[in-house]
């Protein structure tokens, strides 16, 4: 009896000793207002919380920022919250208040994401971590947490908790103060993406600055000297101009029809910015132009480039009802100081469609330049360029380029392309016959839509002009732009 007895304490003195081991796993979940408490030497609780959003874009620079003022302490730490999803649901003062309740949030590792910082580059920044350092004698805790907007986050944050609120008030300022000054997107070309979950939530493509020499850029003679002297010279010159106050900020209208080389013509510029800030626009992203702006004055010497603009940008009396985002436009473009070197470069097919406040208003855009549609000797060096790896006689190039009068760069492009894979089809080098076929095959009727998509120079009616628009020539006379008789299109507005 005595021997049950005593073996009935025994197992019951382990089944204590379990208890009290799974309850001391379960107050881990104590750590995080432990750790916070100890960190600051106030009750964490009793802390009022600081939040600064960080917009996605920008939360590579964050994170490359607060690395580098947490590792000016030696004695800093970064630790993770661990508690499964509910962290991502709950702000940092959530998560403090309910660890006096529920022991849900104990320490564990950080997370880490990989964001580009530059083409082909990419950092491991801290998706979710808590960074506990010291600064000028002060403690701090910041906990840094990347959007995500699968989980209703649409941005970055840094969430401070400090013993003194001015501590939390006075790093915030320094920290936004070297985020304006910093960033790894200044002298970057980057383009603004969209997002399912809304444009607040979108990022940015990096991309390698274009090589494009200018003798890769076919155009009437001094043509690409004005716009590359607009767009790009001014900004070496904003001494002299800002002695004499004269403003900086400049707009440029790049016009013609599809094919002539306007996008070609964006990347010379590009080109030839080395370190300014490209920011490119086109298609879905224009919606960002507001976001496009503030980033350009931040980062400036900056382009903005809007491609195809008129599809934001249509002529508000042609009663299409309001168009807030080219009133965004508007407002962008006016709302740069004078000073700001930003240049604002603007494509369009269909220059007729533009609004003219947008088109007339020097500041805005004060000079609008047609792409026009290469004559015979430019047809010429075209046909040289995109085929200069292969042997086609002058012979044959100068009767290619008198065949096919009224069409357009990328017209001559795909002229080259044809010869070489018709060769390729044959077995045989390309020659001189083969460029003739392709002629003949891309300028035959049965060809009518394939020049019209490419940038033929002939409307249904056989007269030169955008097709299916009926616009005589190419003078293009609309709204806000020369009619017959007055100075050219590529003169200033």
């Amino acid at each position: 009896m005595d021997e049950k007895l005593g073996k009935f304490i025994d197992d019951f003195s382990e089944l204590v000793q379990l208890a009290q081991a799974g309850n001391h796993r379960q107050q881990a979940g104590k750590q995080l207002l432990e750790a916070l408490t100890e960190h600051l030497g106030e009750p964490a609780e009793g802390l009022s919380v600081v939040v600064e959003n960080i917009p996605p874009h920008r939360f590579m620079d964050a994170d490359i920022l607060m690395a580098e003022f947490a590792g000016q302490d030696p004695d800093s730490r970064l630790v993770g919250i661990g508690g499964g999803g509910q962290r991502h649901h709950q702000s940092l003062s959530d998560m403090v208040q309910q660890s006096q309740l529920f022991p849900q949030f104990p320490l564990s590792q950080p997370e880490y994401t990989n964001l580009a910082v530059g083409p082909g580059q990419q950092r491991q920044a801290v998706a979710i971590g808590l960074w506990l350092f010291s600064r000028a004698g002060h403690k701090l805790a910041v906990l840094q947490r990347d959007a995500a907007p699968h989980t209703g986050r649409q941005s970055a944050t840094l969430e401070l908790l400090a013993a003194r609120p001015e501590t939390a008030t006075g790093f915030l300022a320094e920290f936004r103060l070297r985020m304006d000054n910093n960033s790894v997107l200044k002298g970057q070309v980057i383009s603004l993406v969209m997002s399912e979950y809304g444009p607040s939530t979108a990022g940015v493509t990096f991309h390698h600055r274009p090589s494009l020499p200018a003798s890769d850029v076919i155009m009437p003679d001094g043509l690409l000297q004005k716009v590359a002297d607009h767009t790009v010279g001014i900004a070496t010159h904003r001494a002299s101009l800002k002695q004499h106050g004269q403003h900086l900020k400049r707009g440029i209208l790049l016009y013609g029809r599809p094919g002539t080389g306007k996008t070609h013509t964006v990347r010379h510029l590009l080109s030839q910015s080395e370190g300014s800030t490209a920011i490119l626009l086109s298609g879905g992203s224009l919606a960002r132009i507001s976001e496009a702006a503030r980033m350009a004055r931040a980062l400036q010497p900056s382009i903005v480039v809007l491609e195809d603009c008129d599809l934001i940008a249509e002529d508000r009396s042609f009663g299409h009802g309001p168009q807030p985002l080219l009133f965004e436009v508007l407002d962008a473009m006016d709302g740069l100081d004078n000073d700001a070197d930003v240049a604002f470069v603007l494509t369009t097919n269909r220059p007729d469609m533009l609004e003219r406040a947008l088109a007339q208003r020097p500041g805005r855009v004060d000079l609008a330049v047609e792409i026009p549609l290469p004559a015979h000797a430019e047809r010429v060096r075209l046909l040289e360029l995109y085929g200069r790896l292969v042997a086609f006689s002058p012979a044959a190039l100068d009767a290619a380029a008198e065949r096919t009068a009224g069409t357009t760069a990328s017209f001559a492009r795909e002229l080259v392309r044809r010869a070489v894979v018709a060769a390729a089809l044959d077995n045989t080098p390309v020659s001189d016959s083969h460029l003739a076929a392709a002629v003949e095959d891309l300028m035959a009727d049965a060809e009518t839509l394939t020049r019209s998509l490419l940038g033929s120079g002939t409307d249904a009616a056989g007269s030169p002009g955008f097709p299916g628009h009926g616009f005589p020539g190419h003078g293009f006379p609309g709204p806000g732009f020369p009619k017959p008789g007055m100075p050219g299109p590529a003169d200033s507005l």
